[in-house]
């Protein structure tokens, strides 16, 4: 008997993880994170730049981190609805759940409307402009990227780095709903950001997106296109962070110092001869760029 029970909540326990590991593949937990954290910065900047007091703004923390994550969670659930057509095609999606049959359709339309409803509910109680932001970065990526540009135009990854650079400029507004010029700076270097970012992830898939019919720029264009707008982003990048003097001249320096690392492994693409190698040394910079410079956003807006 005790072994039955023994043996019966230890299944209980790995269905448990099973079905969390699931959901947060449904939902896509690591965007959801990256998208927090660039909301979170916003908002710490905004605070920071206005000479307000952190403590006194936690009730607007709450709206904006739990509210930014649900929408995410949400419009990144309604991606999954959308693509599960597609999604068996490609290694890198064909085990998410909408594919396997762990979360049925009209289960996933639902959690992914309920988190949407909820995360706007919440932002629009930070401030109107919050909740109007986040509106537009659902509309974004839901609409105009996963149902539309996606599937038609090699330009879907600039369609979609609109909705990945909101989350700034919703934890800015619930701030200041005036948007200043750091907010803006803000969108303008994670807008940027992101194409180099995402091209290096099709230049890897480029097989997988051609087979399930993706005009990704690898794809339509090949390689050397590609890797030429990966130069022109990473060179967009450079003037950028000059738009945040607050943050002081060693951040500027920081930031052009990995601005030129960037270019440095950019140029190196031209004469590559691995270019899948080289793309994934593209991929692994571009994430500790990002995570790098919005932690030293934070940093130097404290000690400034």
């Amino acid at each position: 008997m005790t072994n039955s029970r023994t043996a019966h909540a230890t299944a209980a326990e790995a269905e448990s993880a099973s079905f969390m590991k699931d959901f947060l593949a449904l939902i896509k937990i690591g965007i959801v994170n990256s998208n927090v954290i660039t909301a979170f910065t916003g908002f710490f900047l905004a605070i920071q730049f206005a000479g307000r007091h952190f403590l006194d703004e936690l009730d607007s923390l709450f709206y904006v981190v739990i509210g930014s994550a649900l929408i995410v969670a949400g419009a990144a659930a309604m991606n999954n609805l959308i693509d599960r057509d597609i999604d068996p095609i490609m290694s890198r999606t064909k085990s998410r759940p909408t594919v396997t049959g762990r979360f049925k359709a009209p289960a996933v339309l639902a959690m992914s409307v309920g988190f949407m409803l909820v995360g706007e509910i919440l932002l629009f109680s930070a401030s109107t402009t919050a909740g109007l932001l986040g509106i537009a970065g659902v509309f974004s990526y839901v609409v105009l990227y996963s149902m539309w540009s996606k599937r038609k135009h090699a330009s879907n990854t600039i369609v979609g780095s609109i909705s990945g650079a909101m989350p700034p400029l919703i934890g800015w507004a619930a701030v200041e709903p005036s948007l200043g010029p750091g907010a803006w700076a803000l969108f303008l270097i994670m807008f940027a950001w992101q194409p180099p970012h995402f091209y290096a992830i099709a230049m890897r898939r480029t097989e997988e997106y051609r087979a399930a019919g993706i005009p990704m720029l690898p794809v339509v264009k090949g390689f050397a296109r590609t890797k030429k707008s990966m130069l022109a982003w990473v060179l967009v990048l450079f003037p950028l962070p000059f738009l945040l003097p607050q943050l002081g001249w060693a951040f500027m320096i920081l930031a052009t110092a990995l601005n030129a690392g960037w270019l440095f492994i950019a140029l190196k693409g031209f004469r590559a001869g691995d270019d899948i190698k080289w793309a994934t040394r593209m991929f692994v910079y571009s994430l500790n760029y990002m995570t790098i410079l919005f932690v030293a956003m934070i940093i130097f807006a404290v000690i400034i």
